[in-house]
């Protein structure tokens, strides 16, 4: 597939090979959304246990293997972001495990920023599509993205001394490891089923320029709004929201979003329950214990 993207820049022979370059693309998703559905499946991260996992990942990924952030001895990399996010992960249907997780930032306070915005914003020079342009509840932000070693597969691990941490073949049958290298497009749409559930207008992300060209590549994609900038490694601004995404899809990719979305509906109402039960407990505080109101948000924070 490298050879045919080199020739695809070609002035003459460029148009032909883009095009079979897509054919072969569209043929390989489309079997592989089939088989997504059949061995693993979106998870809205709601119980203190399921988020537990999602914390964990992220430290396993961002703390001990990327070293992005420091280590603790809880074994959970959380932020001040986590208290108004939605939480996703994947899971591997036949063992349970969890094999990714992404969270959706959220804000719809005044004083709830954006991640991009608190680190990253003078990176923005889209004026147009800054997010202080929309209303806070309008906008969000894909962030923490992260697939443990586990389940990402690589061309060396099919050799002997590949590193720790590769995929267990006597555990997973060929047909579910060609569906593994798809677990980070999952996880991208199923926080794009979240936004479409939840009517966001505006979403932004932080990511490599070379995994922009990827999702561009099977068609999804995110409109680059300012330089590349060092956070976390050489990274630029994106925007997209859902009529581009829904525009440029690929056939195979609409299917499998599709499926991911009739997943995580069937899982929503019991977010919104959650949430409006937490607002009611709030208010009850809010009325009968005022001075204590602070302290229980701190404990519960996460929760």
């Amino acid at each position: 597939m490298k050879k045919l993207r080199k020739l695809s820049e070609k002035p003459i022979i460029g148009p032909v090979v883009k095009k079979l370059m897509d054919f072969l693309v569209n043929r390989e998703v489309s079997s592989i959304a089939k088989h997504f559905s059949t061995y693993l499946e979106p998870v809205v991260a709601i119980s203190p246990e399921k988020k537990t996992e999602v914390f964990t990942i992220r430290h396993n990924v961002y703390c001990e293997e990327l070293k992005f952030e420091d280590e603790n001895e809880a074994k959970q990399e959380m932020d001040d972001f986590d208290k108004f996010s939605i939480h996703c992960l994947i899971q591997h249907k036949n063992t349970e495990r969890f094999a990714g997780t992404v969270r959706i930032v959220r804000p719809e306070k005044d004083d709830e920023m954006l991640p991009i915005e608190k680190y990253c914003l003078n990176s923005i020079t889209n004026k147009e599509l800054n997010p202080s342009q929309f209303p806070r509840n309008q906008v969000c932000e894909i962030s923490r993205l992260a697939v443990p070693a586990e389940f990402r597969r690589r061309q060396a691990d099919k050799f002997k001394g590949a590193e720790t941490g590769v995929i267990n073949t006597t555990t997973y049958s060929e047909t579910e490891l060609r569906c593994f290298p798809f677990i980070a497009i999952g996880l991208y749409l199923s926080a794009a089923s979240i936004v479409i559930l939840n009517d966001i207008k505006h979403t932004y992300v932080m990511m490599e320029p070379r995994l922009a060209r990827s999702m561009r590549f099977v068609g999804i994609q995110f409109e680059q709004i300012g330089p590349v900038v060092d956070y976390h490694g050489m990274r630029a601004p994106y925007y997209i929201n859902p009529k581009l995404l829904l525009k440029n899809l690929s056939p195979g990719f609409k299917y499998m979003l599709q499926g991911i979305e009739e997943a995580l509906q069937d899982q929503y109402g019991e977010i919104e329950k959650e949430a409006y039960l937490a607002q009611r407990i709030e208010n009850i505080i809010q009325q009968y214990f005022p001075k204590y109101l602070d302290h229980i948000k701190k404990e519960f924070r996460y929760v």
